[in-house]
């Protein structure tokens, strides 16, 4: 199997407090790889050691098969990347920023700019200076300026940060046609969990700077996560009815009121004619799946 990134055993300290601990992370080519943790687990300091922005201070990096060093430019001129928040020229316009990356990253090719632009919908605004842009125009252009080179592999920490719902489906529209029509490789972050379920082939979750397990997204589909969820009033009795009366313990009480029934073998009917004879008031009986997002709460939950 071909790899565009593993690292080895990657750990980052500052003022010997690790914030990144022991990681073995790998992106194949051609996936887009959704990268999940919570705010401080560590996520963009992984990304800004795979971008050479910081040394480990343990572990090694690979990159397109070759170790990562302090002098490994050619590799990084085969990728693109946005970390944190995009920074520009404020008094430049767009047009001229992205002209500006294009010299120092040593990248000619006739029209390469305005292609830009336009994949990121921003023609109009590409001659603007840059400080009268929003937010989510700035978000844009930091996208265009990642993909200007034709990049082979694309870094994206949090791209999703201040675009509004017609803009996030844009850009997750674009970054499928660039993985699967352009085989470019993705590594993205993002806190929005459902964008993330709807465009990654592979997710890694990472928490308190450890990598809690990579799987497909395949793989959390094939899960049994299907549950009932049961809303009634009196929980301890609705949960003695099922363990006792119906035999089932594969559940879980959510809350004062809810319960998440994982035994899902038995029909719902039956549950609820046991739940009433035995006086309990049922509220409402619905069939769920889970989603990324609860995978997501139940890993981290589990780890913390």
């Amino acid at each position: 199997m071909s790899y565009v990134i593993r690292t080895h055993g990657i750990t980052k300290a500052f003022d010997n407090n690790e914030v990144v601990s022991n990681v073995d992370m790998n992106v194949k080519r051609n996936e887009i790889y959704g990268f999940l943790g919570p705010n401080g687990a560590g996520k963009t300091t992984i990304m800004k050691m795979i971008t050479n922005l910081l040394k480990p201070t343990s572990g090694e990096i690979e990159i397109f098969g070759e170790r990562l060093t302090h002098s490994s430019y050619n590799v990084l001129k085969r990728m693109g990347s946005i970390i944190e928040y995009p920074a520009f020229y404020d008094h430049l316009s767009g047009a001229a920023n992205l002209e500006l990356h294009c010299e120092y990253m040593g990248y000619y090719s006739p029209n390469s700019v305005q292609n830009a632009l336009e994949m990121l919908d921003l023609t109009e605004t590409g001659n603007k200076a840059v400080r009268s842009y929003s937010l989510g125009m700035k978000q844009r252009l930091g996208l265009a300026r990642a993909v200007l080179t034709k990049p082979e592999l694309l870094i994206l920490d949090e791209p999703m940060n201040g675009l509004d719902p017609a803009g996030i489906k844009y850009i997750r529209d674009l970054l499928k046609m660039l993985c699967k029509e352009c085989g470019i490789t993705i590594l993205i972050s993002s806190h929005i969990l459902s964008e993330i379920e709807n465009i990654a082939d592979t997710i890694g979750i990472i928490n308190h700077g450890k990598m809690l397990r990579e799987l497909t997204m395949q793989e959390v589909r094939d899960m049994n996560l299907s549950y009932v969820e049961l809303v009634a009033g009196n929980l301890k009795q609705a949960a003695y009815v099922l363990s006792e009366h119906l035999h089932i313990n594969n559940f879980k009480i959510i809350d004062d009121k809810v319960i998440r029934i994982y035994d899902v073998a038995t029909p719902t009917p039956e549950l609820s004619k046991s739940l009433v004879q035995s006086d309990v008031a049922i509220e409402s009986m619905s069939k769920k799946s889970e989603s990324l997002e609860d995978y997501f709460i139940k890993m981290t939950t589990e780890d913390r």
